[in-house]
């Protein structure tokens, strides 16, 4: 009878679990490099592949979009340093995908030949493959806390919209203490978490700065400019 294999993985709320690695832009301790700042650490199946070197170059080329929010990129690979750094220089050098070119890829991509890395992150999904990486992403915050992770099957590039949307969003709902509703963006309504008590309930129903369609279900305006200028870098 066979066993079947499960790939532990971090859950939300858990530290981001600590390792030491090599990547194209020296060594890095993680999490405690990035301590203050937020990360998306994300896998992808393999160097020298079309749909990672499409995910590379809009990476790439969103890093300082990223960075005005206070999130660094961290990247990773089972392959080696020297495929790594060869994958990049061909991007740069013959590369040309929607419009981007001669994108230099800038922020560390780490090597994990042994699988440490991926292993502790269940980037490696057994039944889709035993020796690729998944398409994962984690957004760890400041303290080194696991917020949110995606997981994407091998075949499906990552939509990047999404991605950023992401990172505002989590620290939209942490800056001002309220929920982000169904495809929110800065500037749309956000969600009052719910009343802890009857009578808070009654008084939520009639509060003139919240449009509450029931007690359990209130929302209120927050400005776009408000949330931008709280959390991108000037």
């Amino acid at each position: 009878m066979e066993t079947q294999e499960f790939t532990s993985m971090p859950r939300i709320g858990d530290k981001a679990p600590e390792f030491k690695a090599v990547t194209t832009q020296g060594e890095i301790n993680f999490p405690a490099d990035y301590k203050g700042e937020w990360v998306i650490l994300f896998s992808h199946p393999a160097d020298f592949t079309p749909v990672c070197t499409s995910e590379f170059m809009t990476f790439a080329t969103m890093e300082d979009k990223f960075a005005e929010a206070n999130c660094k990129l961290v990247g990773l690979s089972i392959d080696g340093l020297y495929s790594h750094i060869a994958w990049l220089r061909s991007i740069k050098e013959k590369i040309e995908y929607k419009g981007m070119k001669d994108v230099e890829v800038k922020f560390p991509l780490i090597e994990d030949i042994t699988m440490e890395v991926a292993n502790k992150y269940g980037m490696v999904q057994p039944n889709e493959d035993s020796t690729k990486a998944v398409r994962a992403v984690f957004f760890i915050d400041p303290e080194g806390i696991v917020r949110t992770m995606i997981y994407y099957p091998l075949s499906l590039g990552r939509n990047f919209d999404e991605l950023y949307r992401v990172i505002i969003a989590l620290q939209a709902a942490d800056e001002f203490g309220v929920a982000t509703p169904a495809d929110w963006r800065p500037g749309d309504d956000v969600i009052v978490g719910p009343a802890g008590s009857c009578g808070t309930a009654e008084e939520r129903m009639t509060d003139s700065d919240m449009d509450c369609k029931d007690w359990y279900f209130c929302t209120k305006k927050l400005d776009k400019d408000t949330v931008l200028e709280k959390i991108l870098k000037k």
